[in-house]
């Protein structure tokens, strides 16, 4: 598949189906004027936003909505007239995680990097952090030659951590899941009094951080661009767990990009969305998200008014956060909710949480950085207190079906509040260590968006 195939007849080329337009972002959630004012000129009387995940460039994001929203003008009824939009935020690309259908034929199976950096991986991490060249050529060095020293290893965790800037994080919500990798939650390390908490992940031994890590990566298969499958196996010495230095380089970049994607979602695409909502009253808005960009969508619902119907459904693809956001009360914590909690009703239909057990990502490391934190979860397993929605669903919110694919697209989905489906019937295909989290381009996600937003023939 090419970068891009032409427009068809859209604004903002750059796919296959039209009117199209591209809302673009910084990483403070500011809208390029542009971009915005194209979207506005989209007649449409429903209009779709996707919003990509972490592992994305611009030209994989054009991609994805390229292929994503394909089907669609062919699923829709006769009084339905689509606007597309694909909301693009600073996000990051490891290109040595090949995603389905976009990398090369083969590129799932074929040998790699290893743990040393890839130049189009560097680049990306010099874009995303500016200003710290030196940083990531020590990085780089030493994920190349892979010392056996526990001076090497305490080095690399300090410059991951300065990297990160976790000295200086702003709290962004009550998730308790902090970052992802291949999509990994966080538990939060003791801080000083006033100051947020830091995620366990910087703070513990660094070796002891990085040989979780690796064992998580032999959990989910091997690390990318390295031996995959079953026979893959964590080694002794130093040497093997350099797989888990370059995860945790991996997790710094994700634990930005979370906070980056409700960042993004509350004060950029609510903002714009209301705004455009208040100019056009009839115009029925339908969000759709990929993994962070399942937070972004997501948190976009925080900026709608109060009363306010223009919201139509929200379509969470692998979402990327935590299974309790929606809850009202925590199981773990009866005082506390989750950070969306009660969001789900500032939609006018179905928030469908979309979860395949084929989901690497969401399964092996949400957990896992867990417990690196040492938490205790009580009665509760770990998986279970801090699961991804994307793994297992919506969770703690009552009343909530949970359906099969087969089942959501034979006899619909509800007409309002939350619903989980496994779309692991389709949702199957991808390497190591993320699984199928990025295969979500299939006709049938296509359909069951088409039945939540109420749009079939």
């Amino acid at each position: 598949m090419s970068d891009a195939t032409a427009a068809g007849g859209g604004i903002g080329g750059g796919i296959g189906v039209g009117p199209y337009a591209e809302l673009t972002f910084d990483a403070d959630g500011d809208p390029d004027p542009g971009s915005r004012d194209a979207v506005g000129l989209l007649e449409a009387t429903d209009l779709l936003v996707f919003a990509h995940g972490w592992n994305s460039d611009r030209s994989t994001s054009t991609r994805l909505f390229d292929r994503f929203y394909a089907p669609f003008p062919g699923l829709v009824g006769p009084g339905v007239r689509l606007g597309f939009v694909g909301v693009v935020w600073p996000s990051i690309r490891f290109s040595d995680e090949p995603i389905p259908d976009f990398d090369p034929h083969g590129a799932l199976a074929e040998p790699g990097h290893g743990t040393a950096l890839d130049p189009a991986t560097l680049r990306a991490l010099g874009e995303f952090w500016p200003g710290r060249v030196a940083e990531l050529d020590r990085v780089a060095e030493l994920l190349e030659e892979r010392p056996e020293s526990q001076a090497a290893f305490t080095e690399f965790g300090a410059l991951v951590r300065e990297l990160a800037g976790v000295d200086a994080v702003d709290p962004v919500d009550l998730d308790p899941a902090v970052a992802v990798s291949g999509v990994g939650a966080v538990g939060a390390a003791a801080a000083p009094a006033g100051a947020p908490p830091v995620p366990a992940i910087f703070t513990e031994d660094v070796l002891e951080v990085c040989r979780a890590l690796a064992e998580g990566l032999a959990e989910a298969g091997g690390p990318p661009g390295g031996p995959a499958g079953p026979g893959f196996s964590l080694g002794g010495g130093l040497r093997s767990l350099w797989n888990g230095a370059k995860e945790l380089l991996r997790q710094a970049t994700y634990y930005q990009m979370k906070k980056r994607a409700g960042v993004v979602g509350e004060h950029g695409l609510g903002p714009v969305l209301a705004e455009l909502a208040a100019r056009r009253p009839a115009l029925r808005i339908h969000l759709i998200g990929h993994s962070f960009g399942a937070r972004v969508v997501s948190f976009s619902l925080r900026a709608v008014p109060d009363g306010a119907r223009y919201v139509k459904s929200a379509t969470l693809l692998q979402g990327a956060f935590s299974h309790y956001s929606f809850a009202d009360r925590l199981p773990h914590d009866k005082s506390s909710g989750g950070a969306l909690r009660g969001m789900q009703r500032k939609v006018d239909g179905p928030v469908v949480a979309c979860h395949s057990p084929y989901d690497s990502a969401l399964k092996v490391f949400y957990p896992l950085a867990s417990r690196m934190a040492g938490d205790s979860a009580g009665l509760l397993g770990l998986d279970e207190r801090w699961g991804a929605i994307g793994h297992d669903g919506v969770q703690a919110v009552p009343g909530a079906p949970r359906l099969t694919l087969d089942a959501a697209l034979g006899a619909g989905v509800p007409q309002a509040g939350c619903v989980s489906v496994d779309t692991g019937s389709v949702v199957r295909r991808g390497g190591p260590p993320s699984g199928a989290h990025s295969d979500i381009c299939h006709e049938e996600l296509a359909r069951l968006v088409v039945a939540a937003g109420r749009m079939g023939r």
